[in-house]
């Protein structure tokens, strides 16, 4: 995919995106490097109980995972999901769209500052990330190791306030 530096990011709901899109994107061993979790296949199946879960998060929390934009084309997703009392925030892009992270988490940053019901946020990073500067930027500091789901994960928190 081309972007421009003048293209535009937007958030749409993952429901009202084609579930193809979807698989396409989390099969691709690319992105599946990063994602610990993903233990199986994409298929139709996968891709109803991931919208599902996510569409959960919407119903219970008022806030949850978006499809993201980028000029109308589908890039990836992302947001917030809240795990106990913390709000953790995710970005799953194609692997053509990587450089785009900076400028949609700004923006979600922004969304969630502007939110009284998220206080902080944190981001839980699989070990094989290597290239964190993004997350320096923003003032995130490392808080530690969790486990998710038996997984372990880099924790790192900047404050929203």
């Amino acid at each position: 995919m081309r972007i421009k530096s003048r293209s535009e990011i937007t958030f749409a709901r993952l429901p009202d995106i084609s579930p193809d899109w979807i698989i396409a994107h989390m099969s691709d061993p690319r992105v599946a490097e990063h994602m610990p979790l993903v233990t199986s296949p994409w298929d139709q199946r996968a891709h109803a109980d991931f919208v599902a879960t996510k569409e959960k998060c919407w119903r219970r929390d008022g806030l949850g995972h978006w499809a993201i934009l980028c000029d109308g084309d589908y890039v990836g997703w992302g947001g917030f999901q809240k795990e106990g009392e913390e709000w953790d925030y995710g970005l799953v892009l194609k692997s053509d769209c990587f450089g785009l992270g900076a400028r949609i988490t700004e923006q979600a940053m922004a969304f969630a500052m502007a939110d009284e019901r998220v206080p902080f946020v944190a981001f839980l990073v699989p070990p094989s990330r290597k290239h964190l500067g993004g997350l320096k930027r923003l003032g995130a500091r490392f808080v530690g190791e969790v486990d998710y789901d038996g997984t372990p994960f880099l924790k790192y928190r900047p404050d929203t306030e």
